[in-house]
């Protein structure tokens, strides 16, 4: 084959390849349209929750005993005998002999100073008597003395006896008191509970020998506990009639929450604001405030969303507790969760309209997860949490599948 011919070839097939690939460009189907992608960005979004009543003010302290005593021998001696409640953990009761230390040389002490005062006793019959002899004596001398018209001389004192009068009254209160001395002594062998409380700890043993003064264990009362709280000064603004409280004088005007988590549970009891302390710490610049809950060894009360398994625990001396106060009472307020706070204290709600609505807010109150606010939202409104880090009014966004409804 010439080259002339191998030419001709080469191009007949060039010709016809492209005759082919135009007809088939010229049938082929029209590829499908889509419609372009928005470019608005997507954002994650929580919910608003509408409330109204008390704000409440947070923070969390140790529950401590509201009375604690060291139970401690006033008389030396050997104890003979023990309550069986005095033992780590025992409830013992207001007038309850805890210990009692040998008693046998105080009785002893006693009767000597009884003797002592029937002794007294007779000798101040004896110088009253005397006393009344004297004065007897000395009238009828004045009598002769003023028929024979002389003036009896006044009488000196130790004529009349009155001085050793005197003596003996003064040797029978003597004698008295050294008895009621010795009834004392005697009664602090006997060591008594001044209140129902609980035993902390106790080193009691019978037949040890103690001296006066030694301490023989602990107790609380377990009437009540406290826990103490401290708060800055702008939620110390929240609480009303905070400063007006006065110690002890049990106005429950002001309520609390006490709550504890036990296991995998939460437990709470209800107390209230006793008093606030009148400085401030100089190291956190907080105020402490005195939650006082009455019988805490009563059950705590499940917290909604724990497990129940059984009976709630007591509350404990030395335990954690977190505590909700009641607040100032507003009419309305809003909840929302603290990723929506944003500089200036704005929020970037999402409007009817599905656009960025900026809401400056009044910041009442945070808790690690939440924020009571008072500003422009409806219940169940929108907000952003994620997703943008800048935002304007009637800015569009897209909501993630993410976004809580």
């Amino acid at each position: 084959m010439t080259n002339r011919r191998r030419l001709l070839t080469i191009a007949g097939i060039l010709v016809g390849a492209s005759g082919v690939a135009g007809v088939m460009i010229m049938v082929r189907p029209d590829p499908p349209r889509r419609p372009a992608e928005p470019q608005s960005p997507i954002v994650s979004v929580e919910t608003v929750v509408a409330g109204s009543g008390p704000i409440p003010v947070f923070g969390a302290g140790t529950v401590r005993p509201l009375w604690e005593i060291d139970i401690a021998a006033e008389v030396g001696g050997k104890i003979v005998a023990v309550s069986p409640n005095l033992q780590s953990g025992g409830h013992v009761s207001a007038g309850e002999v805890l210990v009692r230390i040998d008693p046998a040389e105080y009785e002893n002490r006693v009767q000597q100073a009884e003797a002592d005062v029937a002794t007294q006793r007779v000798a101040l019959l004896q110088a009253e008597q005397e006393a009344q002899i004297a004065r007897t004596e000395y009238e009828q001398f004045r009598a002769r003395e003023n028929r024979r018209g002389n003036a009896a001389a006044p009488p000196s004192p130790l004529v009349l006896r009155e001085p050793q009068l005197q003596a003996a009254r003064a040797a029978l209160a003597r004698a008295e008191a050294q008895l009621r001395d010795a009834e004392l002594v005697l009664s602090r062998t006997a060591i008594t509970s001044p209140f129902d409380g609980r035993v902390r700890n106790e080193v009691a043993d019978l037949g040890r020998l103690v001296t006066a003064g030694q301490s023989l264990g602990q107790i609380y009362a377990s009437d009540a506990v406290e826990v103490v709280v401290p708060v800055s000064d702008d939620d110390a603004f929240l609480i009303p009639n905070l400063w007006s409280l006065q110690a002890g004088d049990d106005d429950r005007s002001i309520p609390a929450t006490v709550t504890i988590e036990y296991g995998a549970r939460r437990f709470s009891w209800e107390g209230y604001v006793d008093r606030a302390e009148t400085a401030l710490d100089e190291q956190t610049r907080t105020i402490d405030l005195v939650i006082r809950v009455p019988d805490p060894f009563s059950p705590g009360r499940a917290v909604e969303g724990s497990a129940e398994t059984g009976a709630g625990p007591p509350l404990l001396v030395g335990q954690f507790a977190q505590v909700a106060i009641e607040g100032l009472e507003l009419a309305e307020y809003f909840i929302l969760p603290r990723r929506a706070l944003r500089p200036g204290n704005e929020v970037w709600a999402i409007a009817a309209d599905g656009r960025v609505q900026i809401v400056a807010v009044d910041l009442l109150q945070e808790t690690d997860e939440q924020l009571y606010v008072v500003g422009d939202f409806t219940e169940g409104q929108f907000v952003i949490v994620a997703g943008i880090n800048l935002a304007t009014n009637g800015m569009e966004v897209r909501l993630s599948d993410g976004g809580r409804r």
